[in-house]
């Protein structure tokens, strides 16, 4: 196992050095599931929720969360994003909805915890916005599904 990177010799915490790494394409795709009731899932789906677009508002927070992912999580190195998506895949089968993401830079370091961070922004604003017609909604399963660039290449679920 590798030492862990945020601690200095002393046992503090620190921010790593990317200093020296050199800028490559870098890319991570990651996910979350949300699940309702049916009749939430049909609602949405249908778009008809009293509160408007909720895949469009969700969709707008992914994006805003994986921009802010630096002064959310403490450590982590301000990145200049130069793409951040944010998708919905309806499983009525399961009552689910799955949010993918991927972030994408050409820089020093990875894009995981982005992409991490919009999945569980969009999550969390589609729970937001549905709590009141559906309070016992659960989100899980986030993960990382892929990453690529730098030293470590190209990794997959």
């Amino acid at each position: 196992m590798n030492e862990l990177t945020h601690l200095n010799q002393q046992g503090e915490a620190n921010m790593v050095d990317v200093s020296d790494k050199a800028n490559t394409v870098r890319i991570a795709r990651a996910q979350a599931t949300v699940t309702m009731s049916e009749a939430t899932l049909t609602l949405i789906s249908a778009g008809k929720h009293a509160k408007g677009d909720v895949f469009a508002v969700a969709r707008i927070a992914g994006i805003q969360g994986a921009k802010q992912c630096s002064n959310l999580i403490p450590l982590c190195h301000p990145l200049m994003l130069t793409k951040v998506q944010v998708d919905f895949k309806i499983l009525p089968q399961t009552n689910q909805v799955r949010i993918d993401t991927l972030c994408k830079l050409a820089g020093q370091t990875g894009v995981e915890m982005e992409a991490l961070t919009a999945a569980s922004v969009a999550a969390l604003t589609l729970f937001d916005m549905c709590k009141a017609v559906d309070p016992a909604m659960i989100i899980s399963d986030i993960k990382v599904l892929e990453k690529q660039g730098g030293k470590s290449g190209h990794w997959t679920v």
